[in-house]
C-alpha cells in the first residue's frame, strides 16, 4: 500500500472513547479554494472503528495555534472498540470547488491508549 502524506493533526485515544477529529487541508489548497460535498473518510487498518459524522467545517476550527477558514478543513467522528498498541490509519480524501475538481488525500495515523 502505498503511504499517504500525513496530516500534522495526531489524535490520542482511548478504549471506549468517541472522539470528533479536525484534519486541516488549507495547506494544499490553492487560493479562494474550498473543499466541497462529503469527504470520503475510511479506515484502512482494522474493521474495529465506526466513522461517522464526515463534513466540511462550516465554522472556523482552531487547531493548536492555527485558525482553519470555514470549507478548509473536514471533520468526522471516530469510535468503537479499539485495541490497545495497535497503529490505526484513517484516510481522508476530499474534492475541491476548482474547475477542474482537484482531489486532496491525506491520513492520519495513530494508537489507542489504556485506560488503567
Amino acid at each position: 500500500m502505498p503511504s499517504l502524506i500525513e496530516a500534522p493533526e495526531v489524535p490520542v485515544f482511548a478504549v471506549g472513547e468517541t472522539n470528533n477529529v479536525s484534519v486541516s487541508f488549507a495547506d494544499v489548497l490553492d487560493e479562494g479554494e474550498l473543499i466541497a460535498g462529503t469527504p470520503v473518510v475510511i479506515e484502512l487498518t482494522t474493521s474495529n472503528l465506526t466513522i461517522e459524522n464526515k463534513r466540511v467545517n462550516t465554522a472556523a476550527v482552531v487547531m493548536g495555534e492555527h485558525t482553519i477558514a470555514i470549507g478548509k478543513a473536514v471533520q468526522f467522528s471516530v469510535s468503537g472498540q479499539g485495541t490497545v498498541n495497535t497503529p490505526y490509519t484513517i484516510k481522508i480524501t476530499a474534492t475541491t470547488d476548482s474547475d477542474p475538481a482537484q482531489v486532496k488525500v491525506r491520513g492520519i495515523n495513530f494508537t489507542v491508549e489504556g485506560v488503567t
